[in-house]
């Protein structure tokens, strides 16, 4: 499984501020494009941030790390369980469209076993 997400800046001219308003401005959909790595465990995402300098690729490419909160809830067991956890994102930049892309890790799935 490799996620990804598109986000509709059209006030942003470059892939760094592109970043940046995505990190301070779209941490609901940001959080839920990391949730759906961690739906299985039955956690959601909240609280993202930067946790590391964006390395560039190129003008409209590179790769950052976002740090963010677990955050796992089941009312029948009552558990409320928090920890923390990180992610390495490649990121690139439409520039015509004025679109940042994110991609996730690659967290590859396992098929069932054979008998």
């Amino acid at each position: 499984m490799q996620e990804s997400w598109s986000f509709e800046l059209p006030n942003c001219t470059t892939l760094p501020e592109g970043i940046e308003v995505v990190i301070q401005l779209k941490q609901i959909e940001l959080g839920i494009f990391l949730s759906y790595y961690y739906k299985k465990g039955g956690a959601v995402v909240e609280n993202v941030s930067q946790a590391s300098e964006t390395q560039f690729t190129s003008p409209i490419s590179g790769s950052l790390t976002v740090a963010f909160d677990l955050i796992y809830f089941n009312a029948c067991r009552d558990i409320l369980q928090q920890e923390r956890g990180e992610m390495d994102l490649q990121v690139t930049w439409d520039e015509g469209k004025r679109i940042l892309r994110l991609q996730g890790e690659y967290w590859p799935t396992r098929d069932g076993d054979e008998i």
